[in-house]
Protein backbone atom coordinates (compact mmCIF):
# COMPACT_ATOMS: atom_id res chain seq x y z
CA UNK A 1 0.00 0.00 0.00
CA UNK A 2 2.89 2.55 0.85
CA UNK A 3 4.03 2.19 -2.95
CA UNK A 4 0.96 3.75 -4.02
CA UNK A 5 1.31 6.74 -1.55
CA UNK A 6 1.88 9.99 -3.60
CA UNK A 7 2.55 12.66 -1.12
CA UNK A 8 2.19 15.78 -3.46
CA UNK A 9 -1.59 14.43 -4.80
CA UNK A 10 -2.18 13.70 -1.26
CA UNK A 11 -1.44 16.75 0.38
CA UNK A 12 -3.23 18.63 -2.77
CA UNK A 13 -6.59 16.74 -2.13
CA UNK A 14 -6.52 17.30 1.58
CA UNK A 15 -5.87 20.53 1.05
CA UNK A 16 -8.46 20.80 -1.32
CA UNK A 17 -11.22 19.02 0.84
CA UNK A 18 -10.64 20.98 3.67
CA UNK A 19 -10.94 24.70 1.85
CA UNK A 20 -14.71 23.25 0.45
CA UNK A 21 -15.20 21.72 4.34
CA UNK A 22 -14.20 25.41 5.86
CA UNK A 23 -16.32 27.35 3.42
CA UNK A 24 -19.85 26.27 5.29
CA UNK A 25 -18.71 27.15 9.13
CA UNK A 26 -17.00 30.18 8.06
CA UNK A 27 -20.06 31.18 6.02
CA UNK A 28 -21.96 30.41 9.21
CA UNK A 29 -19.90 32.65 11.09
CA UNK A 30 -19.44 35.48 8.55
CA UNK A 31 -22.76 35.60 6.85
CA UNK A 32 -24.86 34.28 9.51
CA UNK A 33 -25.94 31.54 7.38
CA UNK A 34 -25.86 27.71 7.44
CA UNK A 35 -25.74 26.46 4.13
CA UNK A 36 -23.88 23.02 3.61
CA UNK A 37 -24.25 23.22 -0.36
CA UNK A 38 -21.12 25.57 -0.40
CA UNK A 39 -18.84 22.62 0.38
CA UNK A 40 -19.88 21.80 -3.22
CA UNK A 41 -19.51 24.69 -4.82
CA UNK A 42 -16.88 26.93 -6.45
CA UNK A 43 -16.31 29.86 -5.41
CA UNK A 44 -16.09 31.10 -1.51
CA UNK A 45 -13.65 31.66 1.02
CA UNK A 46 -11.19 29.96 1.20
CA UNK A 47 -10.28 29.05 -2.52
CA UNK A 48 -10.08 25.42 -3.24
CA UNK A 49 -8.62 25.78 -6.02
CA UNK A 50 -5.76 27.88 -4.71
CA UNK A 51 -5.26 25.23 -1.73
CA UNK A 52 -4.80 22.58 -3.39
CA UNK A 53 -2.35 24.03 -6.21
CA UNK A 54 -0.10 25.73 -3.40
CA UNK A 55 -0.48 22.04 -1.46
CA UNK A 56 1.01 20.45 -4.50
CA UNK A 57 3.51 23.11 -5.12
CA UNK A 58 4.59 23.06 -1.60
CA UNK A 59 4.91 19.48 -1.06
CA UNK A 60 6.95 19.04 -4.32
CA UNK A 61 9.49 21.86 -2.87
CA UNK A 62 9.52 20.13 0.46
CA UNK A 63 10.46 16.63 -1.33
CA UNK A 64 12.17 17.48 -4.49
CA UNK A 65 13.53 21.10 -3.44
CA UNK A 66 12.67 24.54 -3.90
CA UNK A 67 15.62 24.81 -6.90
CA UNK A 68 14.38 21.55 -8.64
CA UNK A 69 12.66 21.57 -12.27
CA UNK A 70 9.17 19.84 -10.66
CA UNK A 71 9.03 22.73 -8.43
CA UNK A 72 9.22 25.58 -11.41
CA UNK A 73 6.50 23.88 -12.78
CA UNK A 74 4.23 23.54 -10.27
CA UNK A 75 4.60 27.32 -8.69
CA UNK A 76 4.14 28.74 -12.52
CA UNK A 77 0.59 26.15 -12.71
CA UNK A 78 -0.02 27.65 -9.26
CA UNK A 79 0.03 31.04 -10.03
CA UNK A 80 -1.58 30.87 -13.03
CA UNK A 81 -4.61 28.78 -11.31
CA UNK A 82 -4.80 31.19 -8.89
CA UNK A 83 -4.21 34.72 -11.23
CA UNK A 84 -7.25 32.79 -13.17
CA UNK A 85 -9.27 32.36 -9.94
CA UNK A 86 -9.02 35.92 -8.86
CA UNK A 87 -9.26 37.10 -12.25
CA UNK A 88 -11.01 35.58 -15.45
CA UNK A 89 -13.39 33.68 -13.34
CA UNK A 90 -14.50 36.04 -10.90
CA UNK A 91 -15.15 38.63 -14.05
CA UNK A 92 -17.20 35.89 -15.53
CA UNK A 93 -19.16 35.55 -12.35
CA UNK A 94 -19.75 39.34 -12.05
CA UNK A 95 -20.53 39.54 -15.88
CA UNK A 96 -22.89 36.27 -14.94
CA UNK A 97 -24.84 38.78 -12.64
CA UNK A 98 -25.40 41.34 -14.87
CA UNK A 99 -26.21 39.42 -17.08
CA UNK A 100 -28.98 37.65 -14.75
CA UNK A 101 -30.37 40.94 -13.91
CA UNK A 102 -30.66 41.90 -17.58
CA UNK A 103 -33.12 38.82 -18.42
CA UNK A 104 -34.63 39.29 -15.26
CA UNK A 105 -35.47 43.09 -16.56
CA UNK A 106 -36.18 42.17 -19.84
CA UNK A 107 -38.98 39.03 -18.53
CA UNK A 108 -40.62 41.33 -16.50
CA UNK A 109 -40.61 43.75 -19.55
CA UNK A 110 -42.01 41.23 -21.75
CA UNK A 111 -44.20 39.85 -18.86
CA UNK A 112 -42.82 36.78 -19.23
CA UNK A 113 -42.57 36.76 -22.84
CA UNK A 114 -39.02 36.19 -22.53
CA UNK A 115 -37.33 33.80 -20.06
CA UNK A 116 -35.14 34.52 -17.70
CA UNK A 117 -32.21 32.40 -17.29
CA UNK A 118 -30.26 32.53 -14.43
CA UNK A 119 -26.21 31.76 -14.72
CA UNK A 120 -24.38 30.43 -11.88
CA UNK A 121 -22.68 34.33 -10.25
CA UNK A 122 -20.32 32.46 -7.40
CA UNK A 123 -17.51 31.17 -9.73
CA UNK A 124 -13.93 33.17 -8.88
CA UNK A 125 -12.90 34.41 -5.88
CA UNK A 126 -11.66 37.86 -4.56
CA UNK A 127 -7.81 38.12 -4.27
CA UNK A 128 -8.36 37.73 -0.43
CA UNK A 129 -10.09 34.62 -0.46
CA UNK A 130 -7.41 33.38 -3.02
CA UNK A 131 -4.48 34.34 -0.58
CA UNK A 132 -6.11 32.41 1.89
CA UNK A 133 -6.33 29.54 -0.35
CA UNK A 134 -2.58 29.82 -0.80
CA UNK A 135 -2.22 29.92 2.90
CA UNK A 136 -3.93 26.70 3.69
CA UNK A 137 -2.88 24.65 0.85
CA UNK A 138 1.05 25.68 1.94
CA UNK A 139 0.57 24.91 5.72
CA UNK A 140 -1.63 22.02 4.77
CA UNK A 141 1.52 20.67 2.57
CA UNK A 142 4.09 21.27 5.67
CA UNK A 143 1.75 20.23 8.49
CA UNK A 144 0.87 16.90 6.85
CA UNK A 145 4.70 16.19 6.05
CA UNK A 146 5.86 17.04 9.70
CA UNK A 147 3.38 15.40 11.33
CA UNK A 148 3.43 12.49 9.26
Amino acid sequence: MHAFYNFPLFSALIAMILAQVIKVPLNLFINRSWNPALAFSTGGMPSSHSAAVASLAASIGILDGYRSSLFAIAAVVCAITMYDAAGVRRHAGIHASVLNQITYNLSEITKGETTAVHLKELLGHRPMEVLAGLILGALTSYGLYYLG
